[in-house]
């Protein structure tokens, strides 16, 4: 216990190889989250990655982005032993692309039509099944990393260059999603609060890689942003994630289909707000926990 009667809470920055063009938004959301749960009593260490690993530094009530295997690995051992870890280790590799598809289209979350499979089983007629003409092929083993990790592909033969390169660096499965026309709408949540943030990427100039520019200017379907709340959070049960993010394709009918979801983003739009409830929600589970 600290000082004020709390329970002391520890606090992992996400490695900088894991932040692609978000290094300090991510950093920012961390720190905005420690500074909240500080202002509701709690006393909160953060470290990086490697300070974790190094220092083998452990507590009962810890708040990761950690993405690194290591890292993730000392976090299972450590929830196994009874400590709260938000989110949790198992939630984090759910969100790999691979872990991610087959638990989402198993579930019944609106997902656009996919293939999953190992490089060596990839081929030109498994892709044609999909009955679409262009296709997003994403690497199935990792969260994205490089531009190259998430490709959009206008043919079937192209796309099967892109698993050729896929191949050549060491990628062993791929996910092909076919592509949706719409609306892009990136969207943020937090498990037990009310909070839930969506807008437009492209309008926003928001971008990762740039691929906001293939479905291009928003021409705003509308659609149910309380539905999308619901299987957003329904998503997050399945994945074992309260703090996450992603993106989602309106069509002009007003139907989404999810087709990326994250454990815990940047929130670089709504940052002092997210972290606020980010920072609930965590309380809200250390009262839960210590109540056992």
């Amino acid at each position: 216990m600290g000082t004020t009667g709390k329970p002391q809470v520890l606090g992992i920055e996400r490695a900088t190889k894991y932040s692609p063009n978000h290094i300090g938004n991510d950093r920012r959301i961390l720190q905005r989250t420690a500074e909240s749960l500080q202002q509701l009593g709690y006393e909160v260490e953060t470290c990086t990655e490697d300070e974790f690993l190094q220092q083998q530094k452990r507590a009962d009530y810890i708040f990761s982005m950690a993405r690194s295997e290591q890292v993730i690995q000392r976090l299972k051992q450590l929830e196994s032993e009874g400590a709260m870890v938000i989110n949790s280790p198992y939630g984090v590799d759910n969100c790999i692309r691979k872990q991610m598809t087959e638990l989402l289209i198993a579930n019944d979350i609106p997902h656009p039509k996919s293939l999953i499979a190992d490089l060596s089983e990839v081929s030109a007629e498994a892709i044609k099944q999909l009955g679409a003409t262009t296709f997003w092929l994403k690497r199935g083993d990792s969260h994205a990393i490089h531009r190259e990790d998430v490709s959009y592909a206008r043919s079937v033969d192209e796309a099967m260059s892109i698993v050729e390169e896929f191949g050549y660096r060491g990628i062993p499965n791929v996910v092909i999603n076919e592509h949706l026309q719409g609306d892009l709408v990136k969207f943020y949540g937090v498990a037990d609060t009310d909070f839930f943030y969506w807008f437009y990427p492209y309008d926003a100039e928001h971008s990762k890689f740039g691929h906001e520019a293939i479905n291009g200017r928003a021409k705003e379907f509308r659609f149910s942003p309380e539905d999308l709340k619901a299987a957003c959070d329904r998503a997050g049960e399945i994945l074992k994630v309260k703090v996450y993010g992603g993106d989602c394709i309106v069509d002009a009918q007003g139907n989404f289909r999810i087709i990326d979801f994250n454990d815990w983003p940047s929130f670089a739009p709504c940052r002092d707000e997210a972290g606020v409830k980010i920072a609930e929600c965590i309380g809200k589970q250390i009262e839960k926990n210590a109540g056992k």
